[in-house]
């Protein structure tokens, strides 16, 4: 039977400029089942899901439930939980973690400053300190959101748990289903689809060493879809692969037609490097054809939206200053 990611797969659809954006990620453990809108169908209580959801709206902040591979379905409420925050914009990355038993205690939370990058409220609000460990690796596994989550990143998961890969989570959320397995991986906040285990050793290899693997990279959930289609050409085309190299510092929309896509939305990006070196980068909308399933529950066919890059140009010092 076909399912979305082997459809996106064969259609050899780009990942480029598809991952989550969020500045700032709050990770709370769950263990148990997990329903579609899992804040609030779960074993935590709806009312502190529902509560965490709206205190996260606008602020650059995206919670998400984790619970290791292989757990038992519920451990009790008495139970102490792990939760991480984990800001991600260049030259600001952190992550925090705490152990609470009381999940309310999150409600306690500035969720505007965690956006800013202000871990103080983490650290306050829930007695946290710094991870010391090893890079996080959140493999999404949620199959009440789409089957594919469970049927590819669940072995994937379990695969790297029993190797003895530290820092391996699953995650109820990321996005792009059709991407399987999908990971994301903390401290730096690049999201990675159509992962096998040998490639996550890779990818966090590379954290460790402050390096970014390009290769099945999604985009920098710090950035919005054309800057991380934007900074990903950037890498790509100058030879980048440091972890906080890199960072999105203007986006301009453009709708002159120079795309070549009628009214549909271009821009212009530019990404600096922090030897100062600038590029523009020149990013387009445009629709993944023919039409496909952007998930296993979709009723009807869709024709999501790609980030083209069509340009990539390193500026002078002159025309850097002046943009």
């Amino acid at each position: 039977m076909s399912t979305c990611s082997t459809v996106s797969q064969d259609l050899d659809e780009p990942l480029s400029g598809t991952a989550p954006s969020a500045r700032t990620w709050l990770l709370v453990e769950q263990p148990g089942p997990w329903g579609a809108k899992a804040l609030t169908s779960s074993h935590l209580d709806p009312v502190v899901g529902r509560a965490l959801e709206n205190a996260a709206k606008g602020t650059g902040v995206r919670v998400a439930l984790i619970r290791r591979p292989g757990r038992p379905a519920d451990r009790g409420t008495g139970a102490g939980r792990r939760v991480y925050a984990a800001h991600t914009t260049p030259g600001g990355v952190w992550v925090r973690g705490a152990t609470i038993t009381d999940p309310r205690l999150l409600l306690g939370l500035d969720f505007a400053a965690l956006g800013r990058g202000d871990r103080r409220t983490f650290d306050t609000a829930l007695g946290g300190g710094p991870h010391t460990g090893d890079p996080l690796a959140l493999v999404c596994t949620n199959g009440k959101r789409d089957r594919c989550c469970a049927l590819l990143g669940r072995p994937l998961a379990a695969e790297l748990a029993a190797s003895g890969v530290e820092g391996v989570w699953e995650v109820t959320h990321l996005g792009g289903h059709r991407f399987s397995p999908t990971m994301l991986v903390l401290p730096y906040g690049y999201v990675y689809g159509r992962i096998t285990a040998a490639d996550v050793r890779e990818i966090l290899r590379g954290a460790r060493e402050a390096r970014i693997v390009a290769d099945g990279c999604r985009g920098n959930s710090a950035w919005e879809r054309p800057g991380q289609a934007a900074e990903l050409a950037v890498r790509s085309a100058a030879g980048v692969d440091a972890a906080e190299a890199l960072a999105v510092v203007r986006t301009e929309v453009v709708r002159d037609g120079a795309h070549g896509g009628g009214d549909a939305p271009g821009w212009k990006v530019t990404v600096a490097h922090v030897d100062g070196r600038h590029w523009r980068v020149r990013v387009a909308q445009g629709t993944a054809r023919p039409p496909r399933p952007e998930s296993c529950g979709a009723s009807v066919l869709g024709t999501p939206a790609r980030m083209e890059v069509t340009a990539v140009r390193e500026l002078t010092v002159t025309a850097a200053l002046a943009g």
